[in-house]
């Protein structure tokens, strides 16, 4: 038998894990049952905390392919296990795309598995197993997805959808566009199961079982027993009742989140749609009984997509802001079929969800309306279904999110083991004490426990989170909404933020600054209106009104803005076909666009001439026959329009310019293209290109409807420009500013082009005016020559922009070199392009780190290399931010330590905060409200620190003495003290501006463990210098209810207290009643000391209710110290003690304060030296690996790369080994 078998599933993702299997052990089943029992359940709970064990205590290790059950362990940073029991179930075959009349049952190459049905999936079962061979499908869920065992690769694997047959787009044409018999659609769904994404609300009984298993209520529930024990009934009875409170609001937030998610998901998810079937047939069926290969109709007035879907026949209009919270409606377009224009040729490419996502209807978005032609409806071949959908792995990525990975929180719990340590040196030494003095076991037993209970706080979770939930409140008053609360803590760590450059750093909109036009190969002056007579029937003019996106809705022009911008300059109407008309044609009417009338150049002549020209005007008409949207990898879109009465087609394109004139004649491109260009990105426009193509004639309606764009997109003659004019956004300038001087780095990750995005930068003071700009422009390898870059310097503008750089050739070499002269220390930055980033990651590994630590501009950048660009600068240890308009930033918002959607969308899941205002202005908001929670945090965590230390202290030192705090002096403390304290001193706001200092990202870090450690033992001292001085005062004796220490002074208000009955505790004596009046006081400095106010927070006396919480119980326990009530005192069990011992205590009390403030302010004046003087004085290295990168390249002569030199990868490039040389340009 394999034991040692180990499998990967999704190998490569995101959530990758490794397999082990294993089977069920009869003889450890019963090892752990009797263990149970012996343990009084506690070794069930124990199971229950840690997969791993429960596995491993109850199975023997099998190979995958035989187990039970599995353990699967995330392969990630957090290394999380997992429990999956795997099941088995019978099917006709392995393979959900068998045809079931030839009885095929040939695997897959991935696994399968039967899932529930709309019918009853035993029928199913039944009625295939009377018809086939059954075969065993085995099968394991987890996390909302079934994982299957494929045979052909002996491992697990996720059944997606109809992409799992790598089917091509001719072949969903000619062999998926007929529809699915209903057998086949129902053997389907076993495997596939219901086309439904469940979100099951859990019953309060499970959420309640769930959270009350907690460690942290465990413990409580621990405590509790033991202080009932030992009569402390009233504490244990205040515990019990903040647990519950705790417990009721935690289910309640909870419960409510699961039902909002739920009301989300479920509010369209079942739905009545029309299935094509094999017959021709269309009948009525719910959306939940929908599978793979399934054809349905989109009705023509719109629906909300129930499955990811592509898109055979027809047009669609669709509105997808709630997967990318951009609400700007996309036009979706059936999906070629290069198999009727070219057999087999190159353009038949394997259907992509990604790749071809232009055709693709996601679950969840609304189509708003459909075009069509008579009949024949608008049809989409279902792709994926349930959770695999686009909906349904956001909706996954919301009910099972990865754990938030951050210091703070890895220190808290390595702090709470040094406190459970401290805590058993307590229980060791309560147990020795105890028996040296023969006391009876139940009480040894019981007080040894009670240390336990005492050093670890139990409203530490409840505390820690009092500062966030202010925090999220904060937040919403001032616009950003966030559903990541914990994620407000690690805002405050952030020292680099991307920003998406159009619609975030500048405006939404574009604005027409003109246009140049190019005519036989040469530009022509540039003009500021297209709309003109002379150019109404001009080619670029009718490029500009045809080739776009946009579509009328509810009788308004509706697409994208930049779209909107350029056809509204050309002043020309824009008709759709309507329903009826439509229907009066045997094929889709086309969108017609069309010049206003007066524009039409009008002729004096004769009546009949007249007659001609009113003809003429009426038929100047552009329809357009067929879209290829844009697309933001290719950068360009084209269209393919006739002009009414012309029997010839032609093709207009637009896009980036380098990519336009890629595609052109090189006759028709002027030769000073790059230069016009230049000119105009410098300066900060956006410039689109226009190109256009007369088609042959030959070329029909109907092969135009199934051409691949790349038979289109050539050969085009290039038209010229059009500058749009995009102004900074007023707010941008002065914001960067704000984080420049708070140390804060900031990088610009834009779509656009790359000298466009370098002025932008400068212009909003990004990159300052004197530092430099080196551009690197890398080349992938062709004709077996290697990958390079070549390095060049932008233009400074501190130079005259007229004259052209100098630049010097200098030969760089990879080894030092002893002469090398002594480098310009100037700043500089890198820039480059998303072609170019590709090409240095794959083939530059080595350089990637070196370029982002200065890289601060990155254009052209497509959407999944933002991504990975945010994941480069995590790499080397930045905390990175990102703000995005939530369009094309949906991965890097999700991947970034703190992702910013500027959407004034709420519904968009896409990051953790959403700023309802539409400017940068909510980055420094959010990033003083993150630093102000996490030093709360810091604050919080010492002062709950302290105050199980001096608890501790105080009850060790009443240990030897046979003493212990009373019942209602542990109330006093812990409800009356600490609670209102905590609540209370994370109420201080964020500090109105950023500084350049960045709190400690973690506890253990130099200043505030020598604070603690500090504070800790002045708390000691002052406590012991007390308990002893109580014992050798001349009055002492061990107390007793007839003791009379009071009339021994001359205080004539003092009552007599000695009518009490015997204390069976020994709580009531003078170091009792000394150590609660000095702890107390204790408590109150401590909170005093450590509720910190600038640099990061407002200063503690503008926090007005704790500034009266502290002075409400300072003036509480001077009174009770200095006037005693005989009703408080016998309340919280204190002895009467003379007024001069009275005097000595509060002199004690004022000197701990003294020294507290005294120790405190100076840790925070030179604290993280202290440490270094005290343990080492070698020099300090930095933790973060940007710091040591930045120290590296400062002393390497190398680097940055010189201009006009050229770094080349070896050859040929290995994964195994990449590295690169420097060589000089020839």
């Amino acid at each position: 038998m394999e034991v040692d078998d180990q499998k990967i599933v999704n190998k490569g993702l995101e959530d990758e894990m490794e397999v082990s299997g294993y089977r069920l052990s009869r003889w450890k089943l019963l090892l752990v049952a009797l263990g149970a029992v012996a343990s009084g359940g506690f070794l069930l709970l124990l199971l229950y905390w840690l997969p791993e064990w429960c596995v491993k205590s109850t199975c023997t290790r099998s190979s995958v392919r035989d187990a039970q059950v599995l353990l699967l362990r995330s392969t990630d940073e957090f290394r999380r296990w997992f429990l999956a029991r795997v099941r088995v179930m019978l099917a006709a075959g392995r393979n959900p795309f068998d045809n079931l009349d030839s009885q095929t049952t040939s695997a897959m190459a991935n696994g399968h598995t039967p899932l529930p049905s709309g019918s009853p999936p035993g029928e199913l079962i039944r009625k295939f197993q009377a018809e086939y061979q059954p075969l065993e499908i085995r099968y394991f869920t987890l996390h909302s997805t079934k994982y299957y065992w494929n045979n052909e690769v002996q491992n697990f694997e996720v059944l997606t959808g109809l992409e799992d047959m790598e089917v091509t787009c001719s072949s969903i044409h000619m062999e998926h566009s007929t529809g699915l018999a209903r057998s086949q659609q129902e053997y389907r769904r076993l495997f596939f199961g219901i086309n439904e994404i469940a979100v099951k609300v859990p019953s309060v009984f499970k959420l309640l079982i769930k959270e009350v298993l907690n460690p942290f209520y465990i413990f409580q529930l621990f405590s509790v027993i033991l202080w009932s024990a030992d009569e402390y009934y009233y504490y244990a009875m205040a515990i019990v009742l903040m647990s519950v409170i705790s417990i009721a609001t935690s289910l309640y937030t909870i419960k409510k989140q699961y039902i909002m998610l739920h009301d989300m998901v479920a509010a369209h998810s079942i739905i009545r749609v029309s299935v094509c079937r094999a017959n021709d047939e269309i009948e009525e069926a719910m959306s939940t009984d929908l599978v793979p290969g399934d054809i349905i109709v989109i009705p023509t007035n719109g629906t909300i997509m129930p499955c990811d879907a592509v898109l055979v026949s027809g047009t669609c209009i669709v509105n997808e802001s709630m997967l990318t919270g951009e609400s700007v409606p996309v036009t979706k377009t059936n999906l070629p079929n290069p198999g009727q224009v070219a057999k087999g040729s190159a353009g038949d490419s394997t259907y992509s969800i990604e790749e071809h996502k232009r055709h693709t209807l996601f679950c969840g978005t609304t189509v708003i309306q459909t075009r069509f032609y008579a009949g024949e409806p608008v049809k989409a071949v279902v792709v994926r279904t349930g959770f695999n959908t686009a909906k349904g792995q956001l909706v996954r990525s919301i009910l099972y999110p990865k754990p938030t990975d951050f210091k703070l929180y890895r220190d808290a719990y390595l702090f709470l083991l040094c406190l459970v340590a401290v805590a058993g040196i307590g229980f060791i030494y309560s147990i020795v004490l105890s028996i040296l003095n023969k006391v009876p076991a139940e009480t040894i037993i019981i007080e040894s426990l009670d240390i336990i209970t005492i050093t670890v706080p139990p409203a530490l979770p409840a505390a820690l989170t009092a500062g966030i939930v202010y925090a999220q409140r904060r937040l919403r008053r001032i616009g950003i909404f966030c559903i990541s609360p914990q994620r407000i803590n690690i805002c405050g760590q952030i020292n680099l933020v991307c920003f998406d450059k159009t619609g975030t750093l500048t405006e939404d909109g574009l604005d027409l600054w003109g246009i140049q036009r190019a005519e036989d190969g040469r530009f022509n002056l540039s003009e500021s209106d297209p709309f003109k007579e002379s150019l109404v029937q001009s080619p670029f003019v009718a490029c500009m009104a045809s080739c776009h996106s946009l579509t009328k809705i509810s009788g308004e022009l509706s697409g994208d803005p930049l779209d909107l911008k350029m056809f509204e300059a050309t002043g020309w109407i824009l008709e759709e076909a309507t329903e009826e008309e439509t229907a009066l044609h045997d094929r889709m009417m086309p969108t017609v666009v069309r010049p206003p009338k007066q524009l039409l150049p009008v002729q004096a002549g004769s009546d009949d001439r007249d007659m001609e020209l009113r003809e003429l005007q009426s038929s100047y008409e552009i329809g357009i026959v067929r879209q290829f949207p844009f697309s933001s990898a290719l950068q360009r879109m084209t269209v393919v329009a006739r002009r009414l009465g012309e029997k010839h087609m032609d093709a207009y394109l637009k896009g980036a310019p380098e990519i336009v004139t890629s595609l052109c004649k090189k006759e028709t491109v002027p030769d000073d293209f790059s230069t016009v260009l230049e000119d105009y990105t410098k300066q900060g426009f956006r410039v689109i290109a226009l190109a256009h193509r007369q088609l042959a004639s030959k070329l029909t309606w109907h092969k135009v409807q199934n051409i691949s764009r790349d038979h289109i997109e050539k050969n085009m003659d290039f038209l010229g420009l059009i500058i749009m004019q995009n102004k900074l956004k007023t707010e941008t300038p002065a914001v960067l500013a704000d984080l420049r001087r708070a140390s804060i780095r900031t990088v610009m990750v834009t779509g656009d082009n790359m000298l466009t995005a370098i002025s932008v930068a400068r212009d909003c003071g990004m990159i300052p005016p004197q530092d430099r700009v080196i551009i690197a422009d890398a080349i992938p390898p062709k004709d077996g020559q290697a990958a390079k870059i070549n390095w060049h310097y932008a233009d400074s503008p501190v130079q005259n922009s007229s004259k052209s750089v100098q630049v010097e050739e200098v030969e760089i070499g990879m080894q030092d070199d002893e002469a090398e002269e002594s480098r310009s220390q100037e700043q500089y930055h890198f820039a480059m392009s998303g072609k170019s980033f590709a090409v240095i990651t794959e083939h530059f590994p080595d350089l990637v780190q070196k370029l982002v630590l200065h890289g601060t501009v990155f254009a052209r950048m497509a959407p999944d290399q933002k991504t990975q660009l945010v994941e480069a600068l995590q790499s080397v240890d930045y905390f990175v931010g990102m703000c995005g308009d939530g369009a094309n930033d949906c991965g890097a918002l999700k991947r970034a330590h703190s992702g910013i959607s500027l959407s004034e969308l709420e519904a968009s899941v896409a990051s953790p905060f959403t700023s309802r205002t539409p400017n940068i202005s909510c980055v420094p908001n959010l990033i003083r409200e993150g630093r102000a929670a996490l030093i709360t945090s810091f604050c919080v965590f010492k002062f709950m620190a302290l105050y199980s230390i001096i608890q501790y202290i105080s009850v060790t030192l009443l240990y030897s003495v046979l003493s212990n705090l009373g019942d209602f002096q542990f109330l006093f403390i812990d409800i009356a003290i600490i609670l209102l304290i905590v609540f209370t001193m994370s109420l201080n706001p964020a500090w109105r501006e950023l500084v350049a200092r960045r709190p400690p990202s973690g506890l253990i870090s130099r200043p505030l463990l020598f604070s603690v450690m500090t504070q800790i033992l002045i708390c000691l001292g002052f406590q012991a210098l007390s308990f002893f001085w109580v014992q050798h005062q001349s009055w002492y004796e061990k107390w007793t209810p007839y003791s009379d220490a009071c009339n021994a002074s001359d205080f004539s208000n003092m009552s007599n207290h000695n009518d009490t009955e015997m204390d069976e505790h020994n709580i009531q004596n003078y170091e009792n009643t000394t150590l609660f009046y000095i702890s107390s006081f204790q408590y109150l400095i401590v909170a005093v000391v450590f509720s910190k106010g600038k640099p990061f927070r407002q200063p503690s006396y503008k926090n007005w209710p704790f500034v009266l919480s502290v002075l409400t119980l300072y003036s509480f326990l001077f009174f009770i110290m200095l006037y005693p009530t005989s009703t408080i005192d016998d309340f919280l069990q204190i002895v009467c003690v003379p007024f001069e011992w009275r005097m000595t205590m509060l002199f004690i009390i004022g000197l701990n304060a003294t020294v507290s403030i005294f120790m405190e302010s100076a840790i925070e004046c030179w604290g993280s030296k202290w440490p270094l003087w005290l343990c080492c004085r070698r020099k300090q290295v930095p933790k973060a690996r940007y710091m040591h990168l930045a120290q590296e390249l400062r002393i390497d002569p190398d680097w940055p790369p010189k201009p006009k030199t050229i770094t080349e990868a070896k050859t040929p490039p290995s994964p195994e080994s990449r590295s690169s040389h420097i060589q000089s340009a020839s």
